[in-house]
């Protein structure tokens, strides 16, 4: 118990006793730090370049990491990222021998103290023309100095939108300096691409590669070259949000379209519908027009926009040639034979349209009624030609017993007259026959123009299904 107790406080001791040097050890170093700071920065200035021979060239070596993407401005072809900038080089009036300074090696000041590069984005399109954010910057003992600095970037980007909302776009960021040429300040890659090692992923963009280009320029004001670093952040939208609110409620609404020709004549709803899916489509149209640049290359969902537009303006004209045809009356011309001949027989029977009602009611029973109708006019008919036959019959033996027996004059006048009520009841009766016949052949005649206008609706409704089909599947092939 007792040898527990000793050993517990050897350690207790032990552990005070190396937290009072480790104490007196960091406050060295800070006495050191600050008797560095004060004979580096005695005679230093950070308005000249740091170089002890003024023709020799200044390499600093740039390196970019991607953090976020904050937007991306179609309209304005703006691209707003969050980078941080790693610039790091060697300041030669910034140098130290570590052993006189208890072994410190590095030391952190404020980056408005030494002389900094002036590396700007070359392509930004930002109203703010601020100073880079003034963090700390790490000085090394051998005099290299690094420089991390966060940035949020608005930077100007060709946006092609010809594939929207299957597009890809490379947007370019360009840093060099300002006012020194390359033979004052060169500037190196660090990597052979931008740090995508801490990127948060965007929720609309995917990132396929930021690969890093050296470039040296002469300007047309200067004859002296200019290097640059040029990053390409190569994207790809991710279409899924566009699908689903774009592109699906247009295929959906298009193949409301052909259903049109399906409608029947008599319900007065077959251009209301036509009218109706044109509007939707226009709303979804302005939309896509409201997120595009005004540019000469239209999107493909604007293309399929006002492909579908066009098919659907043409599917209502069509219709409202089809309801002229459907509701031609007794007044109109008879169906030409060769309508007769290719759409009556042919077409008809290829797209299953059988006559005027006929869908609605069975054919063997229409049948049945033409045949009893067939059947009461021959009936009624043949009772006219009995009565008929009756009439010359009572004539004849009424001559006959005149001849024979002598029968006075006013039975003949009696005989004549019911004969010639006779006759007036026949020729009244085949006048409503005939008017019966004109009728039916009137009617008969509007029946086949409706026949024709049902066909041709079937026609255009096959069609325009297939227009609508294709070109969904052309959208999605190109995507």
């Amino acid at each position: 118990m007792k040898r527990n107790i000793l050993s517990y406080f050897y350690v207790s001791l032990w552990l005070l006793f190396a937290a009072v040097l480790l104490q007196a050890v960091e406050s060295a170093k800070g006495k050191y730090a600050h008797m560095l700071f004060n004979e580096l920065f005695e005679d230093y200035s950070n308005a000249l370049r740091p170089v002890e021979d003024t023709d020799k060239v200044l390499n600093v070596t740039l390196q970019i990491t991607l953090s976020q993407i904050k937007d991306m401005d179609e309209r304005n072809q703006i691209l707003s990222a969050y980078l941080w900038i790693r610039q790091s080089w060697y300041d030669a009036y910034l140098k130290w021998d570590k052993d006189k300074y208890d072994g410190l090696d590095s030391i952190r000041i404020p980056s408005d103290l030494v002389w900094r590069p002036d590396i700007v984005l070359y392509n930004k399109a930002d109203d703010d023309f601020s100073e880079p954010v003034n963090t700390n910057v790490v000085l090394r003992y051998d005099g290299k100095i690094t420089w991390d600095a966060p940035a949020i970037t608005k930077s100007s980007c060709v946006v092609d939108v010809s594939y929207f909302p299957f597009d890809s776009q490379q947007c370019n960021l360009t840093f060099g300096s300002w006012t020194y040429n390359g033979n004052q300040v060169d500037i190196i890659n660090s990597l052979d691409s931008g740090d995508l090692s801490d990127f948060i992923e965007d929720v609309e963009w995917e990132i396929h590669g930021m690969p890093a280009v050296k470039n040296v320029i002469t300007y047309g004001c200067c004859s002296e070259p200019y290097p640059d670093v040029t990053f390409t952040l190569i994207l790809k939208r991710k279409s899924s949000f566009y699908i689903f609110n774009l592109l699906l409620p247009c295929i959906l609404i298009s193949f409301l379209a052909p259903l049109g020709f399906y409608l029947p004549a008599d319900s007065g709803e077959k251009v209301s519908l036509g009218v109706t899916v044109l509007l939707a489509l226009t709303v979804f149209q302005l939309m896509v027009a409201e997120i595009m640049p005004p540019s000469e290359n239209v999107p493909l969902i604007g293309k399929y926009y006002i492909a579908t537009m066009t098919m659907i303006t043409a599917s209502t004209a069509l219709t409202i040639i089809i309801m002229n045809l459907h509701h031609c009356g007794s007044e109109a011309k008879p169906v030409p034979q060769w309508a007769k001949v290719v759409i009556l027989d042919y077409m008809s029977k290829i797209f299953f349209v059988y006559d005027v009602g006929e869908n609605c009611t069975s054919p063997k029973r229409e049948r049945e009624e033409e045949r009893k109708l067939e059947g009461d006019d021959g009936c009624q008919r043949r009772h006219l030609s009995n009565r008929k036959n009756d009439c010359d019959l009572k004539e004849k033996l009424n001559g006959n017993l005149n001849k024979s027996y002598g029968v006075n004059g006013e039975n003949v006048r009696e005989t004549v007259n019911c004969c010639s009520c006779y006759k007036m009841l026949i020729k009244n009766i085949e006048y409503i026959a005939n008017c019966v016949r004109d009728h039916k052949a009137n009617r008969a005649k509007g029946i086949e123009w409706k026949k024709v206008a049902k066909v041709m609706d079937r026609f255009f409704m096959w069609i325009f299904f297939i227009m609508v089909f294709f070109m969904s599947v052309l959208i999605i092939g190109k995507a």
